[in-house]
């Protein structure tokens, strides 16, 4: 599974370490944030780990 050589799976990958670097920031108040963007962006870490997880046990099998 790969988009112009690169695997899904490492984007995916990339996008959930930057949306953990952005809930652990606005958490401990580095970045200022409402706490609605605080929460939203949590919603989206959740769901795009569960597709990342999901990706890689369809790629491993």
């Amino acid at each position: 599974m790969n988009i112009g050589g690169v695997s899904i799976i490492l984007i995916g990958g990339l996008v959930n370490l930057i949306l953990l670097l952005f809930q652990l920031l606005s958490g401990l108040h580095y970045i200022k944030v409402p706490f609605g963007v605080h929460k939203k962006t949590g919603v989206v870490l959740v769901f795009c780990a569960i597709i990342h997880g999901i990706l890689g046990f369809i790629a491993q099998s």
